[in-house]
């Protein structure tokens, strides 16, 4: 058996204010304590922890995550939706003809739209891989 995904570490120089765009944005719930903040998915999967650091993101992300729009929604929605929560578009060097796109959170962390719900990938048969 492999390793289990126990947490995703943010850094962030306003933990709790980017867990919550992060919460609003995947439809997630914060959770918090005295010390730590973190957003927790619905199912239970690793939660994302967003750490204090003083200073701010410099240079492109080496890890980034990759988001669907869900089953009945699609990616001109959930773009809309995103943008409208205050992320913002990125030119990462991705070209004209990707299917996804680059955004990045209030903080500057890039992540990706992906074209494809769940239930579109799965009458492609593709499992995600390659990311249409």
């Amino acid at each position: 058996m492999g390793l289990v995904v126990s947490q995703l570490c943010v850094d962030a120089r306003d933990p709790h204010a980017l867990a919550a765009w992060w919460a609003d944005a995947l439809g997630w719930r914060v959770v918090a304590d005295d010390d730590e903040v973190g957003v927790e998915p619905p199912d239970g999967g690793p939660v994302w922890l967003f750490l204090p650091v003083g200073d701010r993101k410099q240079v492109k992300n080496r890890l980034h995550v990759d988001l669907r729009p869900p089953d009945g929604s699609d990616q001109a929605t959930e773009l809309a939706r995103l943008l409208d929560l205050g992320a913002v578009r990125v030119d990462v060097g991705q070209g004209p003809d990707v299917t996804w796109h680059v955004l990045a959170d209030p903080e500057g962390n890039e992540f990706c739209l992906l074209r494809s719900t769940p239930a579109e990938l799965a009458v492609l048969g593709t499992g995600g891989w390659p990311a249409p």
